[in-house]
């Protein structure tokens, strides 16, 4: 898979100490890690101190990628790994201000409820919960990909989902009209 994947290929690079590879991963990957992290921790700070975390678990695994899943999903799973490492004991994160992208328009959900509502919310999901609504709803992972970013079965993240569904549905509901 290496040969063929552009992405596989920069991972190899990286494997082989090359820094401007690193970067390219970086520059390509940075935005959805950094916005997976954001709404993991709950501040800016926080987040950026685990993706700096993560870029050096890349720099020094990236050896181990074996190609049995996509890139994007590799890097994931590191960057949730060190999240849980950095939030392990913490407690859930205050509702920070909504992440904002200067180059993008809000996404659906920020629209539909408002980033402040919804960073809020998630705040309130155990983090097990809250990485599979940001990774499916967020990231735009499918089921199978958020299993082997977070190591456990379909079944799991469907029960996940469905759990941090109806928490949200409650945070709703406790909304003024």
């Amino acid at each position: 898979m290496k040969g063929t994947d552009p992405d596989a290929r920069v991972l190899a690079r990286v494997s082989d100490g090359d820094t401007r590879a690193l970067t390219e991963l970086y520059e390509r990957f940075g935005e959805p890690l950094f916005a997976f992290l954001f709404r993991l921790a709950g501040d800016r700070g926080t987040a950026e101190e685990i993706l700096q975390d993560t870029l050096l678990a890349v720099w020094r695994s990236a050896g181990t990628f074996q190609g049995r899943s996509s890139v994007s999903t590799w890097l994931f799973g590191v960057a949730r790994r060190q999240a849980h490492n950095r939030l392990r004991n913490a407690p859930p994160p205050a509702a920070a201000e909504p992440y904002e992208r200067a180059d993008q328009l809000p996404g659906p959900e920020e629209l539909a409820v408002g980033g402040g509502w919804l960073q809020s919310a998630l705040a309130r999901l155990p983090l097990a919960q809250r990485e599979v609504v940001v990774l499916h709803f967020v990231e735009d992972l499918a089921l199978q990909d958020i299993a082997e970013v977070l190591g456990i079965p379909v079944g799991t993240v469907k029960s996940r989902l469905r759990l941090a569904r109806a928490k949200l549905r409650e945070c709703l509901h406790e909304q003024p009209a």
